[in-house]
């Protein structure tokens, strides 16, 4: 595995290391990507309506649920750029492609599993199973359709920006076409599995 190609310089005798302009852009993006839907989340959170598909049999539950979406998302709007100093260093680069296969793999997976049950909930080929008692009336239409084309497109690009930051520390090495080999497995198997469940084939996983 090839260290990254950050840039050294030195000034009054003090080493500094510049990370390469590619990992900052797409760092960034990753960081404001998420921190976007952190505030989509937050705006719920505080008690915006605009928007909602059903109406919650508890206001301050569907509260609570969004607020603590917020705050573990903006977590994750951190992460890639406390990381950056991080990249350089072989232990903590070692953790963090790890934390990235699981974000690109857990992602992406969810992406392509909730979109394949919107698309079908839309052809009227599959029914969504929300939880009991949590919604008081829902408009599963607009539910497909929020989750479609705002949740899902937010998971999927997001695992997209991790893949891309991975893909860019390990270079045009056989490292990365190892990790991304992986993936790639992984999201089909986590696919295939997140699909059965939904259909009642295998026992209940968590997808949505």
């Amino acid at each position: 595995m090839t260290r990254v190609p950050f840039e050294a310089t030195v000034d009054d005798g003090v080493a500094r290391w510049t990370a390469p302009r590619r990992l900052v852009w797409v760092s960034l993006a990753a960081a404001a990507w998420a921190f976007g839907y952190a505030a989509y989340r937050a705006y719920y959170g505080l008690g915006g309506t605009v928007g909602m598909f059903g109406v919650p049999a508890s206001d301050t539950a569907w509260r609570q649920i969004n607020l603590v979406a917020a705050a573990l998302i903006t977590g994750v709007a951190a992460l890639p750029i406390m990381a950056l100093p991080l990249w350089r260093s072989r232990w903590p680069r070692r953790v963090l492609l790890a934390v990235a296969w699981v974000i690109t793999v857990a992602c992406i997976g969810h992406a392509f599993i909730n979109d394949i049950l919107r698309i079908m909930s839309l052809a009227g080929l599959h029914e969504i199973q929300y939880p009991g008692g949590f919604w008081l009336s829902i408009d599963r239409r607009a539910a497909d359709l929020q989750d479609l084309f705002l949740n899902e497109t937010w998971f999927l690009i997001e695992g997209l920006l991790w893949g891309a930051l991975a893909s860019i520390v390990l270079g045009p090495t056989t490292a990365r076409r190892w990790w991304l080999a992986s993936v790639t497995v992984a999201v089909g198997g986590a696919t295939v599995v997140g699909l059965l469940s939904a259909f009642g084939i295998l026992g209940r996983v968590v997808v949505g």
